[in-house]
């Protein structure tokens, strides 16, 4: 059975997505999830674009022993020397080099002849091919592209040394039917193309990037590019869990395998979700809350009696349990681990200790605890964001006859105790403005929303908070059933991630 090459790009493409932007440590974090989930190829990052992007290339390529670590380049004599700088030190390092093949791109964006189009992808995969035997190229917009120009651009790229060709469906314009007589046409146009692994790069713009991927596979593309959750530039990528579970699923019609670890891929998507600050939506396939519910009566007749008359396939193949655990006050520690384990989680001595206090206090809120809110607690615990300031204790007044007022607390980065108080329009506000007061960081607020994890009154609200400074913006989570308090942790969240940032940059 021929196997379908997953190359993940969540951490390039994906980061493309407009306030997805990751920090170092939390691509890293991110690609040791990756590794776990045993993508083949992970592509890193773009090193040209920016030193911090450059340094998490080099650090992945660097931790990361067992995918393929690839650095994207341009069609650029620099850009190429600076990605392999960053991906030298890796076990299995890959150059992706790409270049705009459509006329759309070369007339108005390039400027640029199919000439000298053709002259620099050749000479740039030369250049690449000193480094590295292990060369991709793209054409890039080969969806709209002439697909005799892209058979020319192919057969000379191939020939150059690339070992993976990656056709592009670059604005997601593409219908399956018109994507897969593409992909045929290479293997009936490219004499050489038995010389390289066929890819595709799909994008979402209609709705559509999984099923053109699926085509293209079909008509026998062997490598898919896809990110966790769909994630990416404007309407996203190739959803890789989908992707995965479609040839699983379907192995009776594509006769096709890939090497992912499926009981990783919940873990990975609620890892993704929480560091890029975009949730999932509730009937997203495979991942989604309701993807394994059950509403409707006749439904859940059909489950109780043979699952697979309304479900086509086993949560737990994903890593979602098939049943919930309910955990209580009463709940020991031993339990609370049990049920971590269930859920995929492993954490040290230092972490696990911290999610059961967080726990046990969550308990005495609320009657029952369920898996989403153990999740929502574990990923507050463990968010990976240096502490510059510390919010240590927090009061706010609020009603129909007085001005909401805020008294916040702060350690500051010697351990000295900050205190203000602000009055602001509403508790949130006020209690921004006050943190404001001590932090002195000048920044916009650009988007505040509460979602709540979890049914009932007492359930865990989660805000999301993103701020803006020098063009940069930053994104704070956190849950608790105190609405205010979650805001007010939220909000030293992103505070802490622009410091930081700023901290490494200076």
């Amino acid at each position: 059975m021929d196997k379908v090459i997953i190359f993940d790009t969540t951490l390039r493409d994906g980061e493309q997505a407009a306030g997805g932007t990751l920090n170092i440590q939390e691509k890293l974090e991110t690609a040791r999830q990756l590794e776990r989930l045993n993508v083949d190829v992970i592509e890193a990052g773009f090193p040209i674009s920016s030193p911090g992007d450059f340094e998490a290339v080099r650090l992945i390529a660097k931790e990361i022993r067992a995918p393929i670590i690839c650095a994207l380049a341009r069609a650029h004599p620099d850009d190429i020397d600076r990605a392999w700088e960053a991906v030298k030190e890796a076990e299995h390092p890959r150059i992706h080099v790409f270049l705009s093949a459509s006329d759309i791109h070369m007339l108005h964006q390039l400027k640029k002849s199919h000439e000298q189009i053709l002259e620099m992808s050749h000479d740039m995969v030369v250049r690449a091919k000193k480094y590295t035997d292990d060369i991709e190229f793209s054409p890039m917009d080969a969806s709209r592209a002439n697909p005799e120009f892209i058979y020319q651009v192919l057969k000379s790229v191939v020939s150059a040394g690339a070992t993976t060709v990656n056709i592009p469906d670059t604005v997601g314009y593409a219908i399956p039917d018109e994507f897969g007589k593409l992909i045929e046409g290479i293997f009936q146009n490219v004499a050489n193309i038995e010389r390289a692994v066929v890819s595709v790069h799909c994008h979402n713009d209609l709705g559509l990037a999984v099923a053109n991927s699926l085509e293209a596979v079909r008509q026998g593309a062997r490598q898919v590019e896809c990110t966790i959750n769909g994630i990416g530039e404007r309407a996203g990528n190739a959803s890789l869990e989908e992707i995965v579970m479609a040839i699983k699923t379907r192995q009776d019609f594509f006769n096709l395998t890939t090497d992912i670890n499926t009981r990783q891929i919940y873990k990975t998507s609620r890892l993704v979700s929480e560091l890029s600050g975009f949730s999932v939506q509730p009937n997203k396939a495979i991942i989604g809350a309701n993807a394994f519910r059950h509403e409707s009566g006749i439904h859940q007749d059909g489950v109780i009696k043979m699952p697979k008359t309304y479900e086509i396939m086993d949560p737990r193949v994903v890593g979602i349990p098939a049943s919930s655990l309910v955990l209580g006050k009463l709940s020991g520690r031993h339990a609370f681990k049990e049920r971590l384990a269930e859920m995929g989680y492993s954490l040290s001595d230092e972490d696990l200790n911290r999610a059961f206090k967080a726990f046990k206090e969550l308990a005495d809120k609320k009657k029952k605890v369920a898996d989403r809110d153990i999740e929502s607690l574990v990923a507050e615990e463990l968010r990976n964001v240096s502490e510059v300031y510390h919010l240590d204790r927090l009061q706010v007044t609020c009603g129909d006859r007085g001005i909401p007022t805020a008294s916040v607390r702060l350690i500051g980065p010697d351990g000295q105790l900050l205190e203000d108080a602000a009055l602001g329009a509403g508790p949130v506000d006020a209690v921004c403005k006050a943190i404001n007061r001590l932090v002195g960081v000048p920044n916009n607020l650009t988007e505040f929303s509460v979602k709540s994890v979890t049914e009932g009154i007492d359930a865990i609200g989660e805000v999301l908070i993103r701020v803006e400074s020098e063009g940069v913006t930053y994104t704070g989570r956190s849950g608790d059933t105190d609405i205010i308090f979650a805001s007010a942790k939220a909000y030293m969240s992103a505070l802490n991630r622009l410091l930081s940032v700023r901290k490494t940059a200076g």
